[in-house]
């Protein structure tokens, strides 16, 4: 199972009226004069003007109409697209080249006339297409279409383009990367199919991969892994991705929650609440991505990544609430609720990357429901230290991913009190603040730069993608229904800006 081929993407100087396609782009938006063209200033492609008043349009976002092309113009049809009202931005070009891509994937060969002034704003539509190009094809079940976009062209004027297109394959071939995973169902997906994957989608980029298997597990106090895999006929995995492992750059580490399958364990969901839980790995497919991108595009700051993996079942040897594990550091934890288990699993992480003193670590996680109810389907909250915060959302405002900050409460931590460990995972049948609290607890086990109690925390921010990782509505843009990639491209920028200090 597998998505169609990344379509082809190039860039061209040439006027988009003399590009032969199977459809070529254009952008319109509201006016007080009615409806103009944005962007188009090829004389061949001026003249559909006259006609917008025709089609019933309004420039709306996520509009479009397909019209056969007019006399001059080499494509075999224009597809018209709404920009919407406000200002013609990066995020918008994406969004709207997303739409484009979704009406015409059954066509061969696209051209984009939409405007563009600097090269961020080629690769937003380069992106933009792409993603919106996505189509997930499963190995039964329907027969899958026969065509689908091969190759996607952007008529821009801007120089230097060329470092775009790069950008937008490397970034678009990790945002499929995670879908295709995520979509995978969780009977073909398990932890060491998991492993097997990213290996394959590794291949020969310089990133070394390191595993901990049961045993090494065993031998490494990986406790909160091991709880939460142990229910489970497929054992767990720990998995370590090094890019420019000897780099004296700064060090950025990443560390994603890979819960191949979530059933609760033996807090277990409700049946309706259990479907959709082969998501709950997303932050590990996301880690991987980020990992991927950065060694394609030769960025030159250290990564390490760190993919937790386990799948979360009940059976006569699952977890069980009042159980007491170690995690690794020595720290334990009274599991009062066993459907809790990603921040198990992502505290053996968070361990595991301050014992190597990054610069700062970042992790992602489809981690609390609680997510989804304060910040809705799009949003993903972002906890932490400021100067990580300020990064992260530094680099959302450069790449259009939505997160919002949100506090972490010093009262909500006597919520975890134990009387028989140093920290519990839950407060069960409290309702209040689930992201937070789920935040405050990874928070316990990022490391110190030094051994004092007094040495200050290693630079940290925790993502909760539980919202934005899955689109469980209609397509928009270029997010299809069902696994989004949120977040790759966010990180991808973060360590961009971290090589060089920004």
């Amino acid at each position: 199972m597998a998505a169609m081929p990344l379509a082809s993407l190039s860039v061209s100087t040439a006027p988009a009226s003399t590009m032969e396609a199977g459809a070529l782009v254009i952008g319109i938006a509201p006016s007080p004069d009615g409806l103009r063209l944005v962007g188009a200033d090829d004389g061949a492609l001026a003249t559909i003007g006259d006609q917008l008043g025709m089609l019933g349009l309004t420039g709306a976002v996520d509009e479009t109409s397909r019209i056969p092309a007019p006399p001059g113009v080499a494509a075999s049809s224009l597809l018209v697209v709404g920009l919407g009202r406000g200002p013609v931005t990066a995020d918008a070009l994406r969004y709207a080249a997303g739409t484009a891509a979704r009406v015409l994937s059954s066509v061969e060969h696209v051209v984009f006339a939409l405007p563009t002034s600097s090269p961020g704003e080629v690769q937003a539509v380069l992106e933009g297409a792409a993603l919106g190009g996505y189509r997930y094809v499963p190995a039964t079940g329907p027969t899958p279409p026969t065509t689908s976009t091969t190759t996607v062209t952007v008529a821009t004027a801007v120089e230097n383009a060329a470092g775009a297109v790069e950008a937008a394959t490397a970034t678009s071939r990790a945002v499929t990367l995670v879908r295709d995973l995520v979509t995978t169902p969780p009977n073909e997906l398990h932890p060491e199919s998991f492993v097997e994957r990213a290996r394959a989608a590794i291949g020969d980029l310089p990133i070394e991969l390191q595993v901990w298997d049961v045993e090494q597990l065993e031998a490494g106090g990986f406790g909160g892994i091991l709880g939460v895999g142990q229910g489970s006929a497929r054992p767990p995995r720990l998995v370590a991705l090094r890019y420019r492992a000897d780099s004296a750059n700064p060090h950025l580490a990443l560390v994603g929650k890979g819960i191949t399958f979530d059933s609760g364990g033996l807090s277990l969901k409700p049946a309706a609440g259990m479907v959709g839980m082969k998501y709950d790995m997303t932050g590990a497919a996301t880690v991987l991505a980020t990992v991927i991108a950065a060694a394609e595009l030769g960025i030159e700051t250290r990564l390490t990544g760190w993919l937790c993996l386990a799948e979360n079942m009940p059976s006569g040897a699952a977890l069980r609430p009042n159980d007491v594990i170690t995690i690794r550091g020595g720290q334990t934890v009274e599991v009062l609720n066993t459907d809790a288990e990603g921040r198990l699993v992502m505290a053996d992480g968070l361990v595991a990357a301050s014992e190597e003193n990054p610069d700062a670590i970042i992790d992602v996680a489809t981690l609390t429901g609680a997510a989804r109810v304060a910040l809705g389907e799009r949003y993903a909250g972002v906890m932490g230290d400021d100067e990580v915060i300020a990064r992260v959302r530094a680099a959302a405002d450069e790449t259009g991913e939505l997160v919002w900050p949100m506090p972490l409460p010093a009262e909500l931590r006597p919520l975890l009190k134990s009387d028989v460990a140093t920290i519990a995972n839950a407060k069960p049948g409290n309702t209040a603040a689930g992201m937070l609290l789920a935040g405050v607890f990874l928070r316990e086990f990022v490391g110190r730069r030094g051994t004092g109690d007094d040495a200050p925390s290693i630079p940290w921010a925790h993502l909760d993608i539980a919202g934005p990782a899955n689109n469980a509505t209609a397509p928009f843009g270029y997010t299809p229904k069902g696994a989004s990639g949120v977040m790759v491209r966010l990180l991808v920028r973060v360590a961009e800006a971290f090589s060089t200090k920004e």
